[in-house]
């Protein structure tokens, strides 16, 4: 260890807190020979470390020096050698300057590129026109073998073109010539293959109904079929394109245009110019003329044809071949372009003709079904759905829905006014209904038929949206406006029979709206809405409604955050407030089922309120006129006083209170009409509460108003049951189950209790069984609570309370007195 001498005042600190730390206790000095041997190795160690230090860092310090050096040695070879550059570049160039010589030495550099670039295009074109030359020498002796330099020529444009966005389009120059030298090549290649099929079409009577079908003919017939398919295959679109979401319009395959051509200068020479077939007012002509053409020639391209085009999907791979899936679809295919341009040009000359345009768009609408429906036709067969037909191009895509839309809402509306204006449109119809059900009035009738003509309409429509807008702005309009008539006409009656009114009108007013008469204005409005009700139910159950439902709920569901129209302009809540609460519903995520509404749910409540109205004023109204028919009735003061018959006279049916008289013939004049006017459902709640009302009138005002022997009793029971069975004999089958009487069963115990014998017990006369008498009977009645319900149970009368036959009983003149 060094002196302590040689030590720093810091090192000396800490030697002396490292001994404190060693060396603390006595003891401790017994361990300094090993701390001793420990220090030393340490040292050695650390010497060590330093001696390897000192080698690395001479080491390094001379590979530093040897490293400067070479730099040094590069630095000065490579400025002899730029001395030597510039030298050179000046004597090349003639510059007086190095940078001067560089800048000219680029540009040469440059004009060389573009020499090789020159080179390269002009080889190109050498190359294209070689290949021109090539296919049409071909084209006579060769056909088939000139189609394979013309598909050279394609795929050398294709990477012309492929390459201009890597060469920031440095040659569209070369890209133009070669695409029209491809172009040129192909229109006289087509040119060609054309005229050779043509020449055989007419060696074979092509379009004639005798064809001369030959296998020589029909052997050339394929080949110059295949070439024009071979020519066209390469710029055919590919499925790839169609799956990116792209609509591609089938291309028409160039056979199919050459045998199409003969027929479409037919086509134009009848449907064009002053020919008797061109007619605005008969669209179904050319329209027709176009089913017989695929009719009478859609066999041969079946049958000949199909094979070739299951020969090309086999070789052309799984993007092209559905351009070859169906012969027959692509002859009408091929026929489409003629139709088209003739619906263009006849178009704008009906446009203004609301009834041609009508007509135009319903012929269209059954040629589009035709074709869907006898050739299944789909012009693209991963297409989903049926085809759209040309109906949905001209209403879609020419934009001519809203015009059609408009003259079809007119015609409705001036039918629905006809109908309404019409004199009879109010009479109720008793003859075309069945004889159980309600009867309408003629106008609901017309109403619903009109409806159901508009259906029929636009039914075949594919757009859900113009389907959806029909329903609304037509249908339902017609709907809402003949249910604003029959409430109109529910009001009109409430206020020509309220109080004002009858002051009003006066006596010949008041004709119009009582008795019979007033009846039967009420039950136009009930028949009418009843019947429109169950007719809006049984649509709600159609077919084609229930999948107009089933697609507004899907769109719906997809549209849950409201931010999009789920039908052209309009909105959910407004299609909601038209149609069905239910949509707004489903909307809002809840737990209804998509099924539950229907689309006319909201129109069927208002006329279900409308007829659910009109039946209770129809039983206020009954009800009203019998009742105040009872009043002299419930004046005869005499049921204490009639006297007892005399025994012949006894066993005879007693006849009819005169007081009554008036008040049965308007039941049974008034009940009558009601059984012929409504349905057997309807009659039997109104003749319900008709009954339940004059037993409480009955009740009320008569049989607890008087005293009654036990004559008067039982000719009021004569006079019940008279009414009871006037009501039966007028309702027939419809009736209430078991008879009025039971329905009036409260009045019927009553009055089987007011009549009891005044001995002590009768015999029955069905069961030969004892019955208790009146004084029986008021014994065990007025004795207590439990034996007035025993003797009511042996009577068998279970519609009074032991109250309520107290109070009857009393009304006998025996126990009252």
């Amino acid at each position: 260890m060094a002196p302590s001498t040689l030590l720093s005042s810091h090192e000396r600190t800490r030697v002396e807190d490292y001994l404190n730390d060693k060396i603390q206790v006595t003891p401790d000095l017994e361990s300094l020979d090993s701390l001793l041997s420990n220090l030393r190795a340490q040292q050695d160690l650390q010497r060590k470390q330093l001696a390897e230090a000192q080698e690395a860092l001479s080491n390094a310090t001379k590979a530093s020096i040897d490293h400067a050096e070479a730099t040094r040695k590069s630095a000065e070879a490579f400025a002899e050698e730029q001395t030597d550059i510039n030298r050179r570049l000046k004597a090349i160039t003639q510059s007086e300057t190095s940078d001067e010589a560089v800048h000219r030495l680029e540009k040469s550099i440059e004009r060389f590129q573009r020499l090789e670039l020159s080179k390269g295009y002009v080889e190109l074109l050498k190359e294209a026109e070689e290949l021109s030359k090539e296919a049409l020498t071909k084209i006579p002796s060769e056909p088939r073998n000139a189609l394979k330099p013309y598909a050279r020529l394609r795929s050398l444009v294709s990477s012309v073109k492929e390459a201009q966005p890597a060469a920031e389009g440095a040659a569209p120059h070369l890209v133009d010539y070669t695409e029209k030298l491809a172009s040129a090549l192909r229109q006289q290649l087509k040119k060609y293959f054309e005229t050779q099929l043509q020449k055989t079409l007419e060696s074979m009577k092509w379009p004639t109904r005798d064809l001369n079908i030959t296998d020589a003919l029909l052997d050339q017939w394929r080949q110059e079929a295949e070439l024009l398919i071979d020519l066209q295959t390469p710029e055919l679109p590919t499925r790839d394109a169609l799956a990116a979401g792209s609509t591609i319009q089938p291309p028409v395959l160039f056979p199919l245009e050459v045998m199409v051509h003969p027929l479409e200068l037919r086509f134009k020479y009848h449907f064009s110019g002053d020919k008797p077939t061109n007619r605005l007012d008969k669209p179904e002509y050319f329209l027709s003329h176009v089913i017989d053409l695929i009719n009478q020639s859609g066999g041969f391209f079946t049958s000949y044809l199909q094979p070739i085009l299951d020969k090309k999907a086999q070789t052309a791979g799984q993007f092209l071949e559905w351009n070859f899936y169906n012969a027959l679809h692509g002859f009408i295919n091929a026929l489409l372009p003629m139709l088209r341009h003739k619906i263009n040009s006849f178009l704008p000359q009906v446009a203004d003709h609301p009834q041609l345009l009508s007509h135009f768009i319903h012929e269209l609408m059954n040629f589009d079904n035709e074709v869907r429906e006898t050739w299944n036709y789909l012009p693209d067969p991963y297409e989903e759905g049926n085809w759209k037909g040309m109906t949905s191009e001209v209403l879609t895509k020419q934009g001519w829905y809203d015009r059609w839309l408009q003259v079809e809402k007119e015609f409705a509306l001036a039918r629905y006014k006809d109908i309404i204006d019409n004199p009879d449109s109010g009479h109720i119809d008793y003859d075309g209904i069945e004889l159980t059900a309600t009867k309408p009035t003629k106008a609901a009738i017309r109403v619903n038929d009109l409806l159901e003509t508009i259906t029929e309409r636009y039914q075949p429509l594919a757009s859900f949206s113009q389907k959806l807008r029909f329903l609304i702005d037509i249908q339902i309009t017609i709907f809402d406006q003949f249910h604003e008539r029959l409430n109109s006409a529910l009001e009109a009656y409430l206020a020509m029979t309220s109080t004002l009114g009858r002051t009003v009108q006066g006596a010949d007013g008041q004709a119009s709206v009582e008795g019979v008469a007033g009846l039967e204005r009420l039950c136009r409005v009930f028949g009418s809405a009843e019947y429109l009700e169950k007719k809006m139910e049984d649509w709600s159950n159609d077919v084609f409604f229930v999948e107009l439902w089933s697609e507004l709920q899907d769109r719906v569901r997809q549209n849950r955050d409201g931010s999009k129209n789920v039908a052209g302009n309009m909105s959910i809540a407004e299609v909601a407030s038209r149609t069905s609460p239910a949509v707004t519903d489903n909307n809002a995520a809840t737990t209804q089922s998509p099924s539950d509404g229907a689309l006319f749910d909201e129109t069927a409540s208002a006329y279900r309120r409308l007829r659910q109205r009109s039946e209770s004023i129809i039983v206020s109204t009954l009800t009203s006129n019998v009742t105040a028919a009872l009043k002299p009735y419930s004046r005869v003061s005499t049921w204490a006083t009639i006297s007892t018959p005399s025994a012949g006279a006894a066993s005879s049916p007693l006849s009819l209170t005169s007081d009554l008289a008036h008040a049965v013939r308007i039941l049974s004049t008034q009940v009558s009409f009601l059984s012929q006017a409504l349905g057997v459902a309807p009659l039997r709640r109104v003749s319900r509460q008709l009954l339940l009302s004059i037993q409480n009138y009955i009740w009320d005002n008569v049989l607890t108003r008087n005293a009654f022997s036990a004559t008067g009793a039982a000719q009021l029971f004569s006079d019940v049951d008279h009414i009871c069975n006037v009501i039966d004999t007028t309702l027939g089958t419809a009736g209430q189950s078991g008879g009025s009487l039971q329905i009036m069963k409260k009045l019927n115990d009553g009055l089987r209790l007011l009549q009891l014998n005044a001995s002590s017990t009768e015999v029955d006369t069905v069961d030969a069984s004892p019955t208790p008498g009146l004084w029986e009977v008021e014994k065990k009645l007025f004795k207590d609570n439990e034996s007035a319900r025993a003797i009511l149970t042996e009577l068998e009368i279970d519609g009074l309370t032991g109250a309520e036959a107290r109070s009857v009983l009393e009304r006998r003149v025996e126990i009252g007195n």
